[in-house]
């Protein structure tokens, strides 16, 4: 039988491990709430595996961010940008080398009730909703989208701002806003009733979503063994899905 290289090391990785460590244990994973859906599938895929549970937490980067700083027992951790999972590096709160960016985020103004959202918003509509730009890397990428087409302060005014993608997602769902900037990947699950915009990479930064092993945990090995998963080609596959794709 031959072994793809990313079981191959799973189980080169295993034969290392403690005994301890070989089966059942348990990693808490701190993961940016726009990348919740396809790591429940990679969290399962992982599982399958090698037999070791992972239980999820998600929220806002910040507050994640937050959280770990203040002691929380997470041993990785998934961000929405590359910024807090290299100062978490640089604070000695994560384990060095072990920070890599393993999805690249893709940002979509979405409407309902409008088959060509890009056209309504520079028409007329109440509300946009997007994530907060001072807190949340799809914010800022909707911000400069919005500075990119010249509508910056035209809809300034108007804007309902999310405290994370996940609350952004639900403005507009809910019908508390007319379209939003939200995550591709929250469109890419199931098919939504109006009309999805993705937006050019090319109008805003790119959206490196890094993640980090962190420093206080118990299980750095086991850690590893999952952010090494991450790259492999069985996750890859999950990502591009979800409309991520990789550096």
């Amino acid at each position: 039988m031959r072994l793809t290289k990313s079981v191959y090391l799973l189980l080169l990785l295993s034969a290392i491990l403690p005994d301890s460590a070989r089966a059942g244990d348990e990693l808490l994973v701190a993961v940016a709430s726009n990348f919740i859906a396809p790591m429940r599938e990679i969290a399962d895929a992982f599982e399958q595996q090698t037999g070791h549970k992972v239980t999820l937490a998600s929220g806002s980067s910040g507050k994640l961010y937050a959280q770990i700083r203040h002691g929380a027992p997470f041993d990785v951790f998934l961000s929405a940008d590359d910024e807090k999972p290299k100062a978490l590096e640089a604070g000695g709160y994560a384990l060095p080398g072990s920070r890599f960016t393993y999805a690249l985020g893709g940002l979509a103004l979405w409407s309902p009730n409008s088959e060509d959202p890009k056209a309504l918003l520079q028409t007329g509509f109440a509300r946009l909703a997007l994530a907060n730009p001072r807190v949340a890397p799809y914010g800022q990428a909707a911000q400069s989208t919005l500075d990119s087409l010249g509508l910056l302060e035209r809809t300034r005014g108007r804007w309902v701002q999310g405290e994370n993608i996940a609350q952004t997602y639900q403005f507009v769902a809910s019908g508390n806003a007319d379209l939003g900037f939200v995550a591709l990947s929250q469109l890419a699950s199931q098919s939504q009733r109006g009309g999805i915009w993705q937006v050019p990479p090319e109008l805003h930064a790119p959206i490196r979503q890094d993640a980090v092993a962190i420093s206080r945990s118990e299980k750095p090995l086991l850690s590893s063994v999952l952010l090494r998963f991450l790259k492999s080609d069985s996750t890859g596959e999950i990502l591009n899905r979800y409309g991520y794709s990789r550096p």
